[in-house]
């Protein structure tokens, strides 16, 4: 295992059965959650949060507590949910904690809805995650027969109760309110905003959404104090950041490392490097969302402001590598195809444009493009994003335009002669 390897959250898997609630108990689990009911105020358990500089690992990186502080307090009740609908093409690192981690998980949700006076939290899982679902489903009920949900917990005379709600298989609920309209029994479709859900969320209360990694990652602040999450890392994007490497490495999986770790050390030191014999051509550095980053940006510290700053996302920690057998024009259709297929219908440029993109792109690989094709993609592509309730829009664009401006000749190799006709897409 490499140095810069650092297991917090994935510490145990693959050793231990951390979904028996006897054995995470032995590591020291539910003590922070028996601390914080017992011994801290709500407002203290948010300041440490606040004071590690947590962000948020779901993809946007905002700041945990300062999401947090957005709550009104005008004594209506206040919701936590916990987001656990991971779609992004190349993230797997939630469903693994799922898995094989829920307690962690449970425990970082209820830590986190004291700290912001909620009583009732909920978690929101993908519908394909039906073997994370059962363990969830069971850790849950363990925590109960323990006493750590339920009423007079530690017998603090507090309540907490929390509710787990399967989704069914959107990529769309895993934007916070198309996810809350979901839990609420309606279309999974993203709300206009403001109001956000600070203000008006969950049944029309105001809510806190977390990412399943950013709320299991609260024990271990807890535990080990502010200080320690927020001195590694960068003092702007710290603590640890568990990785989801795929594609053409030699060693796909999760990695756990401190932010601040360079690309190049993820893929050669965690992943093993390239297939031999291959040559690197790019790598996204945030999932299907995210544009491709090359060579040149190999040493780029791997957090959320440098990578931005290198033109891309680090989202939610999705890195998927690619090298020179990639057909470019294929792999950007792929994703086309996705986000089209995806889209919830309510924005016209997300609706129609990746339709229309879609759509050109297939004739573009089945040898009926035109020159102009390229100079057209590129420019609609663009047009696409900012116009759109949430981000799915938004996505359709950064990695075809990487791509196509950076291995134009692929797309290029694929239109068959300069007079062709031009067919409609």
């Amino acid at each position: 295992m490499p140095d810069l390897i650092t297991p917090v959250l994935t510490k145990g898997i693959g050793e231990l059965d951390l979904r028996d609630i006897a054995v995470y108990r032995a590591q020291g689990g539910y003590e922070q959650w028996r601390r914080a009911v017992t011994a801290l105020a709500p407002q203290d358990v948010a300041a440490i949060c606040n004071g590690s500089n947590l962000r948020g690992r779901g993809g946007a990186g905002f700041p945990t507590g300062r999401k947090w502080s957005f709550l009104p307090n005008n004594g209506r009740p206040r919701y936590m949910v916990c987001n656990c609908d991971e779609a992004e093409p190349g993230t797997f690192k939630d469903r693994m904690l799922l898995e094989e981690t829920p307690h962690q998980i449970i425990e970082g949700i209820l830590i986190g809805a004291y700290a912001i006076g909620c009583t009732h939290a909920y978690i929101y899982i993908r519908g394909e995650f039906k073997r994370g679902y059962q363990a969830m489903r069971d850790a849950v009920a363990q925590a109960r027969a323990a006493g750590f949900i339920g009423g007079d917990v530690f017998g603090s005379g507090k309540s907490f109760e929390l509710t787990i709600h399967r989704g069914a298989g959107a990529y769309i609920c895993g934007e916070e309110t198309g996810l809350l309209n979901s839990l609420e029994g309606k279309r999974g479709e993203p709300r206009l905003k403001p109001p956000f859900p600070a203000i008006k969320g969950l049944y029309g209360e105001p809510t806190v959404v977390n990412n399943v990694e950013t709320l299991a990652y609260l024990p271990y602040i807890m535990r080990n104090g502010a200080e320690w999450f927020a001195k590694a890392g960068p003092e702007r994007s710290p603590g640890f950041k568990v990785v989801s490497i795929s594609g053409h490495v030699r060693k796909p999986g999760n990695y756990e490392v401190a932010l601040g770790t360079t690309i190049r050390q993820l893929i050669y030191d965690c992943a093993g490097g390239l297939r031999p014999g291959r040559t690197f051509m790019g790598v996204q550095p945030g999932g299907g969302s995210s544009a491709c980053l090359f060579e040149e940006h190999l040493d780029v510290s791997y957090d959320f402001d440098s990578v931005v700053k290198a033109g891309s996302m680090l989202g939610s920690g999705a890195m998927v590598v690619f090298d020179d057998t990639t057909d470019f024009v294929k792999a950007a259709y792929a994703l086309i195809r996705f986000f089209s297929h995806e889209s919830c219908g309510q924005c016209t440029p997300c609706r129609e444009g990746g339709h229309w993109l879609q759509r050109t792109l297939e004739r573009i690989l089945d040898g009926r493009g035109v020159d102009s094709d390229i100079d057209v993609i590129a420019s609609a592509a663009h047009q696409l994003t900012g116009l759109n309730l949430c981000a799915l829009g938004d996505s359709i664009e950064p990695f075809l335009a990487s791509v196509i401006t950076r291995y134009e000749s692929q797309f290029r190799a694929y239109i068959k002669s300069n007079d062709a006709v031009p067919v409609a897409p």
